[in-house]
């Protein structure tokens, strides 16, 4: 039974796990306080951290790294590329050690898997990362030149409940439509079609509805004003779309759940607030649901945020005319990440090359 021990860093955390076959032998979540991550300026600048945070946790556990058949990290900003399981090899590492537009905390995993299975004698992978681009040529146009719209979304998380909608369903992935959304500090609506995600909202920095953490859409012409303003510097502006926006600009938090106890306590502001973020998330089903010309099997909701009852009371109703609505609260990242190295150690399909 091979071990693959599977790495996700996040903003404020490190999630790692060892399976043995599909079974956890641990996970455990590092947590990363503010003031630790404050040392270091850019997130690359956080992978010695973050890796002996890794080695450590392996250590406590009693896990010899040279034990682990392979090692799988959260694929990061990379060009756009398709759906699979990629082998590490040095044009990623290059790509991901180079000076980069967007930061994000998926870049370092596979640097991190890299260096852990070397030591192993293992291979390293990623899996699904944010950039997978399955879209269609259509989806593409902005109604600028100079812009084009990007894939960049929660395509591990989606991808594999998708999958996992499909079995419960009796039904093949590639055989169906389907409107799956990923509900947490950011929000991905996206159609997949016949087993490719054709269109979804920008996520990292973009479009879509408003989340805990990032602004959603808005309307342009205040956000250039904003940005001639002279009140706001350039990372201010996207400190202002991306971790200051959504739940923490109008309610100074990014917890949902303390949201929903402010709303049971009668703050009629937090209802308003709360209440409007389904509303959109509601609106962007909708719009996606248009892609598949209205013939979608199942609309498919996951990610931290489901575990809201109240969130999806809200948007349940305004969409399930559509289709009948799915709820798989939580994420099972890991569990896609050691899914997607087996099934190339397994022999049931090819690692691709990036």
């Amino acid at each position: 039974m091979h071990r693959v021990l599977a790495i996700n860093p996040g903003s404020t955390s490190t999630k790692i796990a060892v399976y043995e076959g599909e079974t956890p032998r641990f996970e455990e979540v590092i947590r990363h306080e503010a003031g630790e991550l404050a040392q270091y300026p850019r997130i690359a600048d956080q992978y010695a951290f973050r890796r002996d945070a890794v080695l450590g946790a392996l250590a406590a556990h009693r896990i010899a790294v040279d034990v682990l058949d392979g090692v799988v990290g959260r694929g990061g900003v990379l060009r756009p590329i398709a759906s699979g399981t990629y082998l590490v090899n040095e044009a990623m590492l290059n790509y991901l050690r180079s000076p980069m537009e967007r930061e994000h905390a998926s870049n370092l995993g596979a640097l991190i898997a890299h260096e852990i299975a070397t030591t192993a004698g293992a291979p390293a992978y990623i899996v699904d990362p944010v950039c997978v681009d399955e879209f269609d040529d259509i989806a593409r146009i902005a109604g600028l030149p100079e812009i084009e719209r990007k894939s960049l979304s929660h395509a591990l998380n989606l991808k594999a409940t998708a999958r996992r909608a499909a079995r419960d369903l009796g039904q093949s992935y590639e055989d169906l439509n389907l409107v799956v959304v990923h509900l947490g500090g950011g929000i991905s609506v996206t159609p997949h079609r016949h087993g490719r995600m054709v269109d979804v909202n920008q996520a990292l920095d973009g479009t879509g509805p408003f989340t805990p953490e990032r602004s959603g859409g808005l309307p342009v012409g205040d956000v250039v004003r904003m940005c001639y303003s002279g009140a706001y510097t350039y990372d201010e502006m996207f400190k202002k779309i991306a971790g200051r926006g959504g739940l923490v600009a109008h309610l100074g938090t990014n917890d949902a759940e303390d949201v929903v106890q402010r709303i049971e306590a009668g703050d009629a502001h937090a209802r308003l607030v709360f209440e409007a973020m389904a509303y959109q998330i509601a609106k962007e089903i909708g719009l996606m649901s248009t892609v598949l010309y209205g013939n979608v099997d199942a609309i498919v909701v996951t990610g931290g945020l489901a575990h809201s009852e109240m969130l999806i009371n809200w948007v349940t109703p305004r969409v399930e005319w559509i289709a009948p609505v799915m709820v798989y609260p939580g994420e099972d990242e890991l569990l896609a990440l050691a899914q997607g190295a087996l099934r190339v150690l397994h022999g049931e399909e090819p690692a691709k090359e990036y």
